[in-house]
Parts: C-alpha cells; structure tokens; sequence
C-alpha cells in the first residue's frame, strides 16, 4: 500500500534567509509607506485649499532640455523620470523573486502567480463589464489591477497590526507580480507612435549595460550615464520610460561572486531603495493625487461608469480575485492552509491588497490624459484605495490578538544569538486560533 505524500502547508514559515530579504525590503517600503501617505493628503488638502492655483502652477511648469525631447511639466517629470527609479527596483526584486523567492520554482510559484493574475483579472473584468452596461469607455480596463505594497504597509503600521511574516510575505509577491503585469500592460497598451531609431538606441544601451554586469564592471560613473541615456532613448521612442528601469533591474545580477558581500542587485537596491520609496514615489503622488474633492466630484465617482468601474474594480475585484485564486490554487495542489491562520485571513489580505494607489494613478494618467475623466478616475482610485483600507482595516483588527501571538513566537530569541528560536527548535506555530 503506497503512503500518500504529506499535503504542503501554504503561508507557513519562511525559510530564515527568505525572511530577512522580505524583512529588510518590507522595513524601507513601510517608512516609504508613511511618507506616501502623508504625500498624498498634502497633495489633497493643497488642491483643495485657497492655494489650488499655486499647486496647478507648479505641477504644470515645464523644463528640461527641447532638443533632446525633454521638455516636461513637473508632474511628467515626476511620472516619467522619478517612477523609473521605483520600477529599477521593482525588476530587482522580481529578479530577486525569480532567483531566489517564492518565484524560484513552479511549486513554489504556483500560489502567489495564480492569486496574482486572478487579482488582476477579475478587476479588469469587473471594470469592463461596468463600463459596457453604462456605455463608458474602455481605456481604462487596467486601473484597478494594481497592487499598492507601500501604501499597503503603511496602513499597517498605521493600524500597529502584528500580521505574520508569511502574509507579508505573500502581499509582497503579489505586489511583485502586479508590478510585473503592470509593466507589460504599459509597455504593450500604452506605446504609439513608436520611433524605432531610438528605440533601437535604446535597446543598444541595455546591451552595453547587460556586457558590463557579464564583465564584472564596478563603478557607478559607468551605469548612471549609461542609464539615464537609456531613459532618455525610451522616452523618445514612444515606449513609457518607466520600462527602462525595469529592464536595468532586470539585467542586474542577483547572484554573488566569491568574495562579493553583496551581489550589484543588492548594492544597488540597498542604495536606490529608500530614495524611491522616501523620495521618488512620494513626489509622484504630491503631484498626481491633488484632485478637487467636492459633493459633485464624488457624485461623478458613483454615477458614471469609468469611475465606478474603478472603484469596484480595486474594491470587490481585488477581493474575490486574490481570495478565490488562493483558494483554488491550494484546492487543485492539494495544498494546505498554515493551520495557525483561518481563511478570514486570506480574505483580509485581499481586501488590502485593493490599495492600488501609485501604479493605479499611472495607469489612469496614461488612460485619460485629458479631460473630466482623467480627474474623476484620479478620484475614483483615492475613493477605492481608501475604501479598501477601512475595509481591511476592519477585517485585521478583528484578527489582531492572533497576529501578535505569532509574531511574538517568529520574534522570541531566548539565547539572543541573533537567529529567533523556532528556526532553531525545528517548532512551528502553535496553531491557536
């Protein structure tokens, strides 16, 4: 008689080494997080303040360089140039994720990827079929996909929740795979009018970035230069620069070399990390999330369909989406559920997970550049995200007690070697639920 295998225990504990990269990476998004936070509510109480006038102003004063095709506002620089910096290091950590992460191998794989592209499609759909029964437009199918990790983290500490490392963990991969969906959406849907001159340049210039990561070169006087023309390039080729970065992040190498402490990928994370998440991200959201908030602009949010679809799109999409496809995902792999957590937790990060802020205001730029849609989308993603973070805020707290048992259990290091003691003991969770 065959002995079945034993079934795998999903958001269980991670591996030591996986833990301290997520710990670190989830630490600089979290104080990332509160700046973004803050961010935004300035961006909001000063284009609705007396100084509206100034803050449009500013967002669209232009500069640059003309000849080289340069000439943006404030807020395009900050869209286009700053964000490229957070998608470099959203290609590091998905490369990190590939290499190392949960995204090494199709088992491991299987959970996140699954929940992910549900998160993502469900949204879309929820959008598209609001938008056909209100006779909208379409174009804005991709704004409700995304996965906000910084804002996310932010509420959570803002909440003093104690949510285990296995769902950080997990919202951080889902993040990763958004982020990646994200790209290709941007880089397919969003490119016209392409120049294939430049576009050929700047694929040239990710060559040369590419032989000098195989050659072992060292020295930031050869990437930044090399780096900023390729940006350049892909903003004169038609292509959304923000692809630039991710592919730098991409070619960078994840793996160390003997004798290296750190591997260029971690180098350079560990050095751009917080100034995307401190700087870049928040200055983005200064200038894209000052929307006028009035009676008449919420009215638009719940009555015309783009707008609608958005918010139900990041609010019920997201919801069903991730819970469903983690569901399934473990149903169909014979999976089993950590049995220190319920699904009520699943469900709970899912509705966290419909914080999709930054990347859903890039999106929604993108698909409404003009016009009195562009301003109620921008109101419909605030409208959501934050409708989302009460919900979850709800669902958490109410879960709170557990989290902190467990986290206190990751967290106990009785001989203070520097290693907690349950990846010593070879213990696993209680199971207290």
């Amino acid at each position: 008689m065959t002995q079945s295998r034993p079934r795998k225990v999903i958001l269980g504990l991670l591996p030591w080494p996986e833990r301290q990269a997520v710990a670190e990476a989830l630490r600089t998004e979290t104080v990332g997080g509160l700046v973004l936070l803050a961010a935004a509510v300035v961006a909001l109480a000063w284009a609705n303040s007396p100084w509206s006038e100034a803050y449009e102003q500013i967002r669209d004063f232009h500069f640059g360089i003309p000849a080289l095709g340069l000439d943006l506002s404030v807020a395009h620089w900050t869209a286009d140039g700053l964000l490229a910096v957070f998608f470099l290091v959203a290609g590091i950590e998905l490369k990190r994720e590939f290499v190392v992460g949960e995204l090494r191998t199709p088992a491991t794989a299987a959970l996140p990827v699954v929940a992910a592209v549900c998160g993502m499609a469900v949204p879309a759909a929820l959008y598209v079929l609001t938008v056909a029964i209100g006779g909208g437009s379409l174009e804005g199918w991709a704004v409700p996909m995304a996965t906000d990790i910084a804002f996310a983290l932010a509420v959570l500490a803002v909440l003093s929740t104690h949510l285990p490392s296995a769902l950080r963990a997990f919202l951080l991969t889902l993040a990763v795979v958004d982020d990646l969906g994200a790209i290709l959406i941007i880089a397919v849907f969003f490119t016209s009018d392409l120049n294939f001159w430049a576009l050929g340049a700047a694929f040239a210039g990710l060559a040369a970035f590419y032989v000098l990561q195989r050659l072992r070169v060292r020295g930031w006087w050869w990437y930044v230069p090399l780096g900023i023309a390729v940006w350049a390039l892909m903003y004169n080729s038609g292509v959304h620069a923000t692809v630039a970065g991710v592919a730098m992040g991409l070619i960078l190498r994840t793996t160390r070399d003997k004798g290296e402490a750190r591997s260029p990928a971690a180098r350079v994370s560990h050095l751009v990390h917080p100034f995307s998440a401190g700087v870049a991200v928040p200055l983005f959201a200064l200038f894209a999330a000052g929307v006028g908030i009035s009676g008449g602009a919420l009215v638009h949010v719940f009555t015309d369909p783009e707008p609608l679809g958005v918010v139900i799109g990041l609010v019920a999409g997201k919801i069903l989406g991730i819970f469903l496809g983690t569901y399934l995902a473990a149903r169909f792999t014979r999976a089993q559920l950590n049995p220190d957590l319920a699904w009520a937790d699943v469900f709970g990060l899912a509705t966290l997970a419909g914080i999709g802020f930054t990347v859903a205001l890039l999106i929604g730029e993108l698909a409404f550049p003009t016009g009195p849609e562009a301003e109620h989308v921008k109101t419909a993603v605030l409208v959501g995200s934050l409708t989302a973070a009460a919900l979850a805020a709800v669902l958490l707290r109410r879960r709170n007690r557990i989290y902190k048992q467990l986290w206190e259990e990751e967290e106990r290091d009785d001989d203070a070697d520097g290693i907690p003691d349950i990846y010593q003991s070879g213990a696993r969770h209680g199971g207290a639920r």
